[in-house]
């Protein structure tokens, strides 16, 4: 019975599923017929190209509302264009005007800039591209006349229909040729794929012969000897003099290569020695003019291979389904503005995270002794930021415009910030911006379970290194401030702050208000200051200022050969920490000025420098604010403020540093698993310095159980891992030494 029923249930699907075909092919009929009626050899071409992007438009359509997968939309769209040419077939007449149209619109399309432009950047520099790419998206598009191009680009707006291309089957394909093309216009277009090439060469080699290519790989090599010159010669006698020499096609496929590993060399320059967004927008570009030359030189060689003419064979058909399908994607990755600036600044994030990482190791205290090293440089730096927020006062005090106010603190700052590096102190927010690139090196050489407990007590020491910084901060700038305060009072007979002043000040800190969003604000002004840090690393780098320093005539004269040697030295090695300071001074100090011009009500909320404003307000008010709930308000304030200044600047740079080095998701979840284990088994060891057996025992649990159940997505995760993350050996002599 069971049996029985299930028959019945199949037939009864097979009847509904045959009415409901019926009803489509009537549906379609009535469609197609409109749709073909409209087809006129006559009309202009723009006429013309919009018939073809309605068909097109036809073919592709799939209705919003369905429970169609990418698989079944797949297959509705190749229904629809095989009802298409099966009515073609049945009406004959109609048949020819198609053709005739569709040919004469295709032989009036002149120019190879279907093959050498689509998909491909066409500015000569980066921003140009970048502002030609917001005017495309912001403005409307003028018609085009008699450009394949861009015709093409109109009818596949998705980046989906690559697939459904390279899906047709072969003799959907024929029939669609036949349709199309005939022997002129199929040599017509092999005609464009030769200009084409010439175009894409001539391209290439003005890019690799300038002055900007040329020392990044040897200067010293003859124009004429280059990679580059040769490619365009052994291209033109292959087009030109042998098209059908399979020796020829060799030489150009080898020349294409060597082409591509010239653009490695110049990365791998870039790499050493500090990156240009503008070079790499260059390179970038010639690698995608190379990727076509080869697409168009393997399709070259299956045409007069085969001899067929016009006629398509199965491989060569499926050559040029490869070179549209590939149009198609192309032209979708390059039209994306989001990705043109990541595809550009990708070398720079990288390069700027390894700065990074390079100036944060030192800020890692991994035993007892550095543990205790690290507080008392914090100590200082503490001490140094009790004198920062008198100097804070004294400007607040002046009666200043509010822009020379905003002016004088970025200089109070700066400077304060710089005597702290003077001295070899620590202001503690400043750390998490540089260490999390350190933890991002670590989590990509993630692949075994060693690795995963090195990365967990690497995770533990670097956030005991906050710790230690914050306590040694707050153990400087709280005596410091208090000892100011009391010298005010006896020097002045009056306290450093008014009442009223100093009730403000604990208003302004207190957790209930806006102080924990002020605080996440001020982690990202940190995190962009050490952006900034980086970049002035890598722009000293790129300019070679260090040698150029070394040796400029004036300051040698001045200074002498080695003294002027010895400042370069220290220049380069110093300038990161220069320009972190300078720019976090002017981020903390002008930020609240430009946000009041805009009528946005956002301030800074530093803990250390909060942590002395409300030392210098208690110790003005007296013993009695002890009692008040407004103080104790403020005091959990200050916590809040050193949790988010931490923790926004240690998230921000660590989701950088994870995207420039391309660490994959699966392994940021696995380490915050494993992280979140230990952490629940011994807290202390993430704040406080443990001795070495204590350490084993309370972490060996949680590392075993952290090990043993993520041990599986390790594997997996370190399968994909690329080797090129590993860092760069470090040398003394070397930049990085």
């Amino acid at each position: 019975m069971k049996f029985l029923l299930l028959r019945l249930r199949v037939m009864w699907r097979r009847f509904r599923h045959g009415e409901q075909r019926q009803a489509d092919n009537r549906h379609y009929t009535r469609q197609v017929d409109a749709l073909m009626r409209r087809a006129n050899p006559f009309s202009a071409w723009q006429e013309r190209a919009d018939w073809i992007i309605d068909v097109v438009h036809w073919l592709r359509h799939v209705p919003r509302v369905s429970m169609l997968d990418e698989d079944g939309r797949l297959r509705f769209r190749q229904e629809r264009l095989h009802f298409l040419l099966r009515w073609l077939d049945s009406n004959r007449d109609l048949r020819r005007v198609v053709q005739a149209t569709l040919q004469k619109t295709l032989r009036e399309a002149a120019g190879p800039e279907l093959f050498c432009a689509t998909g491909l950047p066409h500015e000569p520099a980066f921003f140009s591209e970048l502002s030609e790419h917001i005017v495309k998206l912001a403005l409307p598009k003028p018609p085009f006349e008699a450009d394949l191009s861009a015709l093409f680009t109109v009818l596949f707006p998705t980046p989906e229909d690559a697939g459904w291309l390279l899906a047709l089957d072969r003799h959907s394909v024929a029939q669609l040729w036949k349709l199309m093309a005939d022997d002129g216009i199929a040599h017509n277009y092999q005609q464009q794929i030769d200009e084409a090439l010439i175009y894409l060469a001539t391209m290439v080699l003005a890019d690799g012969i300038s002055k900007a290519f040329r020392q990044k790989l040897d200067p010293k090599m003859p124009l004429q000897a280059t990679p580059f010159m040769v490619l365009r010669r052994e291209l033109e006698t292959y087009l030109y003099v042998n098209p059908r020499d399979e020796a020829a096609l060799r030489s150009v496929r080898m020349l294409i290569a060597v082409c591509q590993a010239q653009t490695d060399r110049i990365y791998a320059h870039l790499d050493e020695h500090g990156v240009s967004v503008s070079l790499v927008y260059r390179v970038e570009r010639m690698r995608a003019q190379l990727t076509r030359m080869a697409l168009l030189t393997d399709l070259r060689s299956v045409i007069y291979s085969n001899g067929n003419g016009g006629r398509q064979d199965g491989q060569g058909a499926g050559q040029v389904q490869a070179l549209l399908g590939d149009l198609i994607a192309a032209h979708h990755q390059r039209s994306s503005v989001r990705g043109l600036i990541q595809r550009s600044f990708s070398l720079l994030a990288r390069k700027m995270v390894e700065r990074n990482a390079d100036h944060g190791e030192r800020y890692i205290a991994r035993d007892s002794k550095e543990y205790r090293a690290m507080l008392k440089a914090a100590g200082r730096g503490g001490v140094i930021t009790a004198f920062t927020v008198l100097g804070k006062s004294m400007v607040t005090a002046l009666g200043a415009a509010r822009f020379f106010e905003g002016i004088f603190a970025s200089l109070n700052y700066a400077v304060s910030f710089m005597a702290i590096s003077a001295v070899g102190g620590v202001l503690a927010t400043k750390q998490p911006a540089v260490t999390a690139p350190v933890l991002a090196s670590k989590m990509g050489q993630l692949d075994t379970v060693e690795g995963l407990r090195a990365l967990l007590t690497e995770i533990a020491q670097l956030l005991r290194s906050q710790a230690a910084a914050v306590f040694g901060n707050l153990m400087g700038v709280i005596p410091a401030m208090l000892l100011i305060s009391g010298l005010i009072l006896l020097a002045t007979d009056a306290p450093m702050m008014t009442a009223e002043h100093a009730r403000a000040s604990l208003h302004s800190l207190s957790v209930i208000g806006p102080t924990p969003l002020f605080a996440a604000f001020t982690g990202i002004l940190l995190w962009l200051s050490s952006l900034a840090s980086g970049f002035a690393d890598n722009w000293f780098a790129l300019r070679r200022l260090r040698e150029a320093l070394a040796h400029q005539r004036r300051l040698v004269y001045v200074l002498g050969a080695m003294r002027a040697e010895r400042w370069a030295d220290w220049l380069d090695r110093n300038v990161a920490q220069i320009a972190g300071n300078v720019s976090l001074g002017l981020l903390l100090g002008m930020t609240p000025v430009l946000a009041q011009f805009f009528g946005l009500p956002l301030d800074v909320r530093h803990v250390t420098l909060a942590t002395g404003s409300l030392t210098a307000a208690a110790g003005s008010l007296g013993w009695e604010v002890l009692a008040a709930p407004q103080f104790w308000l403020a005091v959990a304030g200050i916590a809040s403020i050193g949790v988010l200044n931490v923790g926004v600047s240690f998230a921000c740079a660590l989701t950088l540093a994870l995207r420039a080095r391309d660490v994959p998701a699966r392994i940021r979840r696995l380490v915050f698993r494993a992280v979140l284990r230990r952490f629940s088994a011994s807290p202390r060891s993430f704040l406080f310095p443990e001795a070495a057996m204590a350490a084993a025992k309370s972490g060996a649990q949680a590392e075993s159980d952290a090990a043993d159940t993520t041990s599986g997505d390790t594997r997996q995760a370190g399968a994909g891992q690329s080797s090129d993350s590993a860092p760069p050996d470090r040398h003394p002599g070397s930049r990085h030494g």
